[in-house]
């Protein structure tokens, strides 16, 4: 059964998914991503007072003594500054990717009839991760490729 019950629309594919196949969504630094809005969630159903019930439990378990700093995380967490690279907002400073796609005219690298190509501008590290990505995203197609991504772990 799918994540969403309506496919999602093409806006909302490529405001999650970043031309080169990663899922910006699942990023903790996503503006609009799960984990800034369950931080978020869970910040607000804590409130600003725990801190003073997480002293007083902290002799019942340990762990709640370690709640400011938990505090500090959340909040970070919360925060998610980044809109993705299509809004200009990629955290890879040398990728080349969002500039080719905009140049061919292209949503995502794995519908390129040259995908894949000789030199992508990626990080060494994420060269195998955009090869897998979009061979999914062109065996797949990009809604249910997106679908696959919201349930995979972010950070495997």
């Amino acid at each position: 059964m799918p994540f969403n019950s309506l496919p999602p629309s093409r806006s909302e594919l490529l405001r999650l998914v970043a031309p080169c196949g990663l899922y910006c969504g699942g990023c903790l630094a996503f503006t609009g991503g799960a984990i800034r809005n369950h931080a978020r969630a869970l910040r607000d159903l804590l409130g600003p007072n725990f801190s003073t019930y997480a002293e007083r439990m902290a002799a019942m378990n340990p762990a709640f003594g370690q709640y400011q700093e938990f505090s500090g995380l959340l909040e970070f967490l919360s925060q998610g500054s980044c809109k993705g690279c299509r809004d200009g907002g990629c955290l890879l400073g040398d990728c080349g990717v969002r500039e080719c796609a905009m140049k061919r005219k292209l949503d995502f690298c794995g519908l390129c009839p040259d995908f894949p190509c000789e030199e992508p501008g990626l990080p060494a590290g994420l060269m195998a991760r955009w090869r897998k990505n979009g061979e999914i995203l062109r065996d797949k197609g990009p809604a249910e490729y997106l679908e696959l991504m919201r349930l995979r772990p972010r950070y495997p």
